[in-house]
């Protein structure tokens, strides 16, 4: 159960109780996924700093001992944003913080679930993070091109800068997750230098422009009125 096949999508499954997560893991295992089971907040950074192969997907508990799940997926999602996070909760009245601007996780599920419930939510978020990064056939889609830091717009080069191309690779990893111009700075700037959120502005500006200059009718980055940016690729 801890060691990810090469085709198969790794879990992390982050919960204190040994009869949820071993039900979780079993039904994962029949669906397809590989799975790794850890049951205290605090041995969940070390463990994804040190993973050869990270998860594609964190089932994550709010309740832990040691630290607690919001922590978690706050530092989650600064420092691995392509991780993508389900957070199992028994606190409804915490749903609008966990899907809010504050943490972004990407889906929640409250407790007690359906196996098979969470099983179709890991697909669907699976799904979702895809979308961004997978080419589409033809090859008419906005690709990231990691290991080279480029972008590419129907195979065309947008010619993005360090910054605009880390600003575009947050955004597109969270497809509909909404920004904040504060966790976009985080994001784009590591060694927390001071900025302005119109320094945020001024480079989605010029990142807009540049995919305009391909793609002069897709409005892709998209506003939010009096909250920031989000990723939104055409369906």
């Amino acid at each position: 159960m801890s060691t990810p096949d090469t085709e198969q999508d790794l879990v992390l499954i982050v919960e204190d109780e040994p009869k949820i997560a071993r039900l979780v893991a079993d039904y994962l295992q029949g669906s397809g996924f590989t799975s790794h089971h850890l049951d205290h907040g605090d041995a969940v950074l070390p463990w994804l700093a040190a993973c050869r192969a990270r998860p594609e997907l964190v089932l994550l508990d709010l309740m832990l001992p040691g630290t607690d799940g919001l922590t978690l997926c706050r530092e989650i999602r600064q420092r691995w944003p392509e991780v993508a996070i389900i957070m199992l909760t028994a606190r409804v009245e915490e749903v609008d913080r966990l899907l809010g601007l504050e943490l972004g996780a990407d889906d929640y599920i409250c407790k007690p679930f359906s196996p098979r419930e969470v099983v179709a939510r890991a697909r669907a978020v699976l799904r979702r993070s895809r979308a961004a990064s997978s080419p589409a056939q033809g090859g008419s889609d906005l690709v990231l091109d990691e290991e080279g830091w480029r972008a590419l717009a129907d195979g065309h080069d947008l010619g993005l800068t360090a910054v605009e191309f880390q600003l575009l690779k947050v955004m597109m990893h969270s497809p509909g997750r909404i920004f904040t111009r504060e966790q976009l700075m985080d994001h784009m700037y590591r060694d927390h230098r001071i900025v302005s959120e119109r320094t945020v502005d001024s480079h989605v500006k010029k990142l807009r422009r540049k995919i305009a200059e391909t793609w002069p009718e897709r409005e892709v980055i998209r506003s939010v009125y009096g909250v920031g940016y989000k990723y939104q690729p055409e369906e």
